[in-house]
């Protein structure tokens, strides 16, 4: 649980590690058969691909538009938009976990080396100014919470 008395900072950070602990929670005990099933009617969306397209939006968003370096692997080889969504299915959980663990580990660095939430990032948004430290641990607490909750829906069925 975050710090309920926590300065600003502390609070994001608070919320995004347990959305992001959350995710590495529903890969616990899972089967790579069941990672890559599509559990719910009228979606493409399965347990990996939700993992690998969370572990992709870190990398880009705090590795590549926020501190300003380049992709690492294996978002290189990624040339489709739906790439991380499509590629999962060829993962094993241990896989996702360790690319979301290592993803999160880089996003950390690249927040921890920024002075306060009022940085700029060094890379335009899509279409847009660059952002603030402050926007985007809020857009990654929306994107992370949001995918978190497909996962438990998704979880559900398995059970």
């Amino acid at each position: 649980m975050s710090d309920l008395r926590g300065d600003e900072r502390t609070t994001l950070e608070g919320f995004l590690e347990e959305h992001r602990a959350g995710v590495l929670r529903a890969l616990d005990g899972l089967a790579d058969e069941d990672a890559a099933a599509r559990l719910l009617p009228d979606t493409a969306m399965t347990i990996g691909g939700i993992v690998k397209h969370l572990a992709q939006m870190e990398d880009l968003w705090f590795t590549w538009k926020f501190a300003g370096g380049d992709w690492p692997a294996p978002w290189v080889d990624g040339d489709a938009e739906e790439w991380a969504w499509e590629s999962a299915a060829g993962d094993t959980v241990a896989e996702l976990a360790a690319l979301y663990a290592a993803g999160c580990a880089r996003s950390r660095a690249v927040a921890a080396g920024q002075p306060d939430l009022d940085a700029v990032a060094a890379s335009p948004s899509f279409g847009k100014g660059p952002v603030s430290l402050r926007w985007l641990f809020v857009h990654m607490i929306r994107e992370t919470a949001q995918h978190r909750g497909h996962l438990d829906l998704m979880l559900d069925v398995l059970r």
